[in-house]
């Protein structure tokens, strides 16, 4: 796992929802657990991201913008940066550098087989664009960390999103780059943030349907998620055969997440990461590049989500009625002031059927999967009504 406590100086200010307590209190979860000290769990060391690494997927004159902002903290109106989403913060460069950094360095550790899972708790940056801040994100640290396996001389990198905002900034990198596949599972545009991520976004000339994305409606919980993630990523990585699978956790799609309008439970969160665990196992020679993401439950949601996703790839998932210790209660409150919950899980029983033993036109859910299937599938051999 990539980790250095300045990981934490990411941090727009005391209003903005992106609050760096989130990975703060993920981390001493996740230590109280034992997570941390299992056998085979090692921290690595972290360094900036130079500009040649951020110029992989950065325009340069962006990132020297960023270095502007940070010491001048004047908005820059071209770059995008000084808005309500992406206010100005001291040294911002460096704390964004800093991420991007950890990030390269949890893919050089798969990708020259010193771990086989590695993971950015911190990352999962997933909207910043070539040229400017979008959605909370500097750089698009996913991006980079993809750019630099390709430099590396890897030919098929999936990548896949559960965060409930579209992952536009990944997508948009890779668009026309049959190399990566990107499939993200996000709330429908025409509700959320950032407006994109429908089914006919396939991918540019020479990789149509490869760019994935289902956008499903407000309102959809466990069973409907579940059940087009199902239907949707299986076949395609197992089609694809990448060879290192790279996921955005966001953990936004919870109930409780103030940002959005999704309904998972957490046990529906930990059971995609299961399922993501799975798969890298079966479609990526076991390679799995992991990343945190959006989530704005700062005390309820975010630390059990991520503490449940690192303990999966550390091979010691913590049961669902696992109690939360009290130590890490008393210290969310003592930095929130927040009650925080006592069991790792919301005690749900996630259950679904699959898309394959019947198709419903009249259910939105299943109307989302059908666009997505029939748009994409035809393009990797696959018979979307099988």
């Amino acid at each position: 796992m990539a980790w250095d406590d300045g990981l934490t100086a990411y941090d727009f200010g005391p209003q903005h929802p992106l609050a760096p307590i989130r990975v703060e209190l993920t981390m001493a979860l996740s230590r109280e657990l034992g997570v941390l000290d299992e056998p085979g769990v090692a921290l690595i060391d972290v360094e900036p991201a130079s500009d040649e690494l951020l110029q992989l997927v950065h325009d340069p004159a962006y990132v020297a913008a960023v270095k502007r902002a940070g010491k001048t903290l004047r908005p820059d109106d071209e770059h995008m940066l000084g808005t309500a989403d992406n206010p100005v913060f001291p040294d911002m460069h460096d704390a964004a550098a800093l991420i991007s950094g950890a990030s390269v360095a949890a893919a050089r550790a798969v990708w020259n087989g010193e771990a086989a899972h590695a993971a950015n708790i911190a990352g999962g940056l997933h909207h910043a664009m070539r040229g400017n801040a979008w959605g909370f994100c500097v750089y698009n640290d996913p991006a980079i960390a993809i750019a630099w396996m390709l430099e590396q001389g890897a030919k098929r990198i999936a990548y896949v999103d559960v965060d409930v905002h579209h992952g536009d900034g990944v997508q948009r990198a890779f668009y026309d780059d049959p190399r990566v596949l990107t499939i993200s599972l996000h709330e429908s545009p025409t509700t959320l943030f950032p407006g994109t991520g429908h089914p006919f976004e396939t991918g540019g000339r020479g990789a149509e349907g490869y760019a994935v994305n289902v956008a499903l409606p407000a309102g959809t919980g466990d069973a409907g998620w579940h059940r087009a993630f199902e239907a949707v990523v299986p076949p395609l990585l197992h089609e694809f055969q990448p060879e290192i699978l790279v996921t955005q956790q966001g953990c936004d799609t919870h109930a409780l997440d103030p940002l959005a309008n999704l309904t998972l439970s957490l046990d529906g969160q930990r059971r995609a990461y299961e399922e993501l665990h799975r798969l890298a196992q079966k479609t990526a020679g076991g390679r799995w590049l992991l990343f945190g993401g959006g989530g704005y439950g700062l005390v309820h949601v975010v630390p059990r989500a991520w503490t449940h996703l690192l303990a999966e790839a550390a091979g010691v998932p913590i049961a669902p009625r696992a109690a939360t210790p009290q130590a890490w209660r008393e210290f969310a409150r003592e930095r929130t002031g927040e009650t925080a919950p006592l069991y790792m899980t919301d005690g749900r029983e996630v259950e679904f059927a699959r898309f394959e033993d019947g198709y419903d036109p009249g259910d939105p859910v299943d109307r989302a999967i059908n666009a997505t299937r029939t748009a994409v599938f035809p393009s990797h051999g696959i018979d979307p009504s099988l």
